[in-house]
């Protein structure tokens, strides 16, 4: 029986890389089922019929295919990185290299002296003050002293870091005091060191600053495709308080506190950055001015080892796109002091990203916001000692590859909106948690008896009646719709957990949910409206629910005399021998849910146990090859919205 033609046209429209998760397997042999079958009626013998398979509706298409898809309350302004930049303070702009190399005043480091030709320079044993407006050319090696930069002139100060190495045991190696703005250039092929000490001496014992290798009290400015590296023993590595702005270099950065950090703002338009702190990565913390306080990222190598955050901004995270490394507090196995912030991106108002390539690996949260967050594209492979996208407010998905291999919850938020992208989710306790924070599920590992939050009884009806009989009555704020995409859950809490309501008007999405009766594959307590799309899901029986009688789309409930071994097949056909639904979950199980457009009232479909397959599998469903049936388990009429076997 040939199964999965439109499953298969799905993955296209979606991408979907079958090899990306461990629970979304692609297998060209055959998979078979040998387990004693669960006999709900006589069993009669089935011969092998090749014809097509399921019907999914996926975003692109659920409009056409149901009249239920007005989908307005689910509907947000387009948020992107730059209408989220729109409403910040506008970064300082850099200025064109023009600089006559006649007029360079040409800096040299000597050691423990320095040589100057030119002018706008004042020379103190092995400090040279920089006192006007220019650009100045700076080599050599200074093994304990200082450049300093102070001048009310207004116009740019340019540093030309010409292969300098510059260290000192008590202070900051470069010093911005006073500027109009100051632009780092990192000389084509040069190497560029700053180094200080692990203690510093001020001049005034109530001064902290400057309390970074390189310093700035105002903007900020590093360019040139040189490198520089630049040891904080003190504290920051780099710290501009007013903002800064990265547009190019080879940047490595090595500090016992924060590695880089623009107050006002921190901007990276390109280059190579490479931090490794004992505090956050990456931050921006000004918050008396909500214009500021923001990272925003264009492109860019970025590889954060943070003991901290890795990128962490009071406001707003913007990422436009770049290649991301970040791992934070030693990872997703480590064990945290909770008060400890360990995420890999954190904002204190909102996280966008158009794009990227991510990969975290955070004993804390992965992606982080204190209110919204918004996905619009990119690719993501995370692991995690809490949430793998967690957002306070609302959490929307229009686009993307995400990948959590290990989390505690996969993605959380009290709204949560999937439009389109291709999510494969891991976790520890609920795959998707929609709530607001009064469930107990945002405990960490250890701190519950039980996973899933709330603590439930093993068996008992769901909240609200039971499944099909609920009525979608729900006049809450937590929601989570489901509008599109490719979703692979596999949980050992409950696969699917809304403190409140779904709605569901496309996509795929495949759910291996608990074996635990006290835990469900779905669990809502506010209503579960389908009107389009493809839901399969398997989990223990104590708690199953289906999509209720609010929905437009009919769905089955299976639910079997006894929980059956992970891999046992279940195939639905209809009766002229149409595959709807071939499903192998991944663990045990006791119950299926299955809600597709083929599922037409008044049509008879038939349940059948074991036998095999060939072709390439999704989560355990078969999405295109060939179902050798087993043994017909049951028959039935579909004649209510929710239908179950039992």
């Amino acid at each position: 029986m040939k199964t999965g033609k439109r499953i298969a046209s799905l993955l296209l429209v979606g991408a979907f890389a079958l090899t990306a998760f461990t629970a979304c397997q692609s297998d060209a042999g055959t998979n078979s089922s040998t387990s004693a079958e669960p006999t709900l009626i006589p069993t009669d013998s089935v011969a092998v019929v090749d014809t097509s398979s399921v019907t999914i509706v996926t975003g692109e298409t659920a409009a056409a295919d149901t009249s239920a898809a007005d989908t307005t309350v689910a509907a947000t302004e387009a948020q992107t990185v730059s209408v989220a930049l729109a409403e910040n303070k506008e970064p300082h702009a850099v200025a064109a290299d023009t600089a006559d190399a006649a007029a360079t005043t040409s800096i040299v480091l000597n050691g423990d002296s320095i040589t100057v030709d030119g002018s706008g320079v004042t020379v103190d044993g092995s400090t040279a003050t920089i006192t006007a407006a220019g650009v100045y050319d700076i080599s050599g090696t200074l093994a304990d002293g200082q450049i300093v930069v102070d001048t009310e002139d207004d116009g740019e100060v340019r540093l030309v870091l010409d292969g300098v190495d510059i260290s000192n045991a008590s202070s900051a190696p470069v010093n911005i005091l006073s500027a109009d703005e100051t632009v780092i250039v990192l000389a084509d092929g040069t190497d560029n060191y700053l180094s200080d000490g692990a203690t510093y001496v001020y001049a005034d014992p109530e001064e902290d600053e400057p309390n970074a290798a390189l310093f700035s009290k105002d903007d900020l400015t590093i360019t040139g495709n040189g490198s520089l590296t630049v040891d904080g023993n003190y504290n920051d590595g780099i710290t501009s308080k007013d903002g800064l702005v990265i547009t190019s270099g080879n940047i490595t950065v090595n500090a016992v506190d924060d590695g880089i950090r623009g107050k006002d703002y921190l901007v990276i338009e390109a280059g190579n950055i490479t931090v490794n702190s004992g505090g956050d990565g990456l931050k921006s913390d000004e918050d008396e001015d909500a214009a500021k306080g923001y990272i925003a990222i264009e492109s860019g190598v970025i590889n954060v080892t943070a003991g901290g955050d890795a990128i962490t901004a009071e406001t707003d995270v913007l990422i436009s796109d770049g290649q991301f490394t970040l791992t934070t507090a030693g990872g997703s196995n480590a064990a945290i002091d909770e008060d400890l912030s360990a995420k890999g991106i954190k904002a204190g108002v909102s996280v966008t990203i158009d794009g990227g390539t991510f990969n975290v690996d955070a004993a804390d949260d992965a992606i982080h916001s204190n209110d919204s967050m918004t996905i619009n594209n990119g690719d993501f492979n995370l692991a995690t000692g809490d949430d793998g996208m967690h957002a306070d407010t609302s959490l929307t998905i229009n686009d993307g590859k995400i990948v959590v291999t290990r989390s505690y919850e996969g993605i959380e938020s009290a709204l949560i909106t999937i439009n389109a992208g291709d999510i494969s989710l891991v976790s520890s306790d609920d795959g998707i948690n929609v709530a607001d924070g009064n469930d107990g599920s945002g405990m960490g590992p250890g701190m519950g008896t039980q996973p899933g939050g709330r603590q439930r009884p093993g068996g008992g009806t769901p909240p609200g009646g039971t499944p099909g009989q609920q009525t979608f009555t729900y006049t809450g704020s937590n929601y989570l719709y489901i509008n599109g995409g490719v979703i692979v859950v596999e949980a050992a809490g409950d696969g699917i957990d809304v403190n409140g309501a779904i709605e569901m008007t496309g996509g795929l999405v495949i759910v291996n949910g608990p074996t635990a009766n006290n835990n469900g594959a779905l669990d809502y307590d506010g209503g579960f409206k389908i009107s389009g799309g493809t839901l399969v899901a398997a989990g223990s029986a104590g708690m199953a629910q289906a999509p209720d009688a609010s929905s437009s789309q009919n769905s089955l409930m299976l639910t079997f005399p006894s929980a059956l071994p992970a891999g046992t097949l279940i195939n639905i056909q209809t009766a002229d021998g149409e595959s709807l639904m071939t499903f192998a979950p991944l663990k045990t199980f006791q119950s299926i849910v299955f809600s597709s457009s083929d599922l037409q009232t008044g049509d008879t479909v038939v349940v059948y146990y074991g036998g095999s397959t060939t072709g390439d599998t999704l989560g355990g469903l078969t999405i295109d090859g060939t179902y050798t049936p087993g043994e017909q388990i049951a028959s039935v009429t579909i004649s209510n919205v929710v239908t179950t076997i039992r």
